[in-house]
């Protein structure tokens, strides 16, 4: 099914594959067969963060000519950040943190947004603004899966996407819990083989990661 903005949702988001890629590019060159590579294995939600000066080229690049992939904005922190992205054509936003000005910004310009969350605080703050899904960042250093499961009692209804820390070796493991709906991880755009443009192996690493079970 097509997805655009006005139909796409936090939990279209979270749902459609098991990893959501958290991708840095250093190089604008480098955005389109990297698209490409990961769609054609399974992978078309695409978070490509706001860490390098290169990282609002790459979005507009990919929304542009790869329009079957979803471009995401990661690493979003202001208003700024919200519009600059929506400009270069991101069509969901993830953040590392969460603030209400972020949360009003995203709503605004129609973006879905998983705000990053730690602690049960920040997520009752979400939640108070309307989100229920969620991203525990960074997860494996705020407590990972014994925290996860201490949440699922007071926070039955929300839905998590963790991300730091997960990786191939453990990232079935936060899957199967109940209030994981996906994870997040660099493992699968490794930094040598974008640098190398080895697209074979980046695809073989996306279709591994789509075939992963969830709880």
């Amino acid at each position: 099914m097509a997805l655009n903005n006005n139909d796409l949702t936090a939990r279209d988001v979270m749902r459609d594959a098991p990893v959501i890629p958290v991708i840095v590019l250093h190089d604008v060159a480098h955005a389109v067969p990297l698209a490409r590579a990961l769609l054609a294995g399974g992978i078309r939600m695409l978070e490509v963060t706001l860490r390098t000066p290169q990282a609002l080229a790459s979005m507009e690049a990919i929304s542009k000519s790869v329009p079957e992939a979803v471009v995401g904005a990661g690493t979003i922190r202001t208003p700024a950040d919200v519009a600059a992205s929506v400009r270069a054509g991101a069509r969901f936003g993830v953040s590392p943190g969460y603030t209400s000005k972020v949360g009003q910004a995203c709503r605004d310009a129609g973006l879905p947004l998983l705000p990053g969350v730690a602690t049960g605080s920040e997520i009752m703050m979400a939640q108070e603004d309307g989100f229920t899904e969620l991203k525990f960042f960074p997860a494996l250093q705020a407590g990972g899966i014994p925290m996860l499961k201490a949440w699922q009692g007071p926070f039955g209804e929300v839905k998590f996407c963790p991300t730091g820390g997960v990786s191939a070796a453990n990232a079935g493991e936060f899957l199967a819990l109940s209030n994981v709906a996906c994870v997040g991880g660099s493992w699968i755009v490794p930094n040598d083989a974008i640098a190398a443009g080895d697209w074979g192996r980046i695809e073989q690493l996306a279709r591994e990661a789509a075939a992963l079970p969830r709880g």
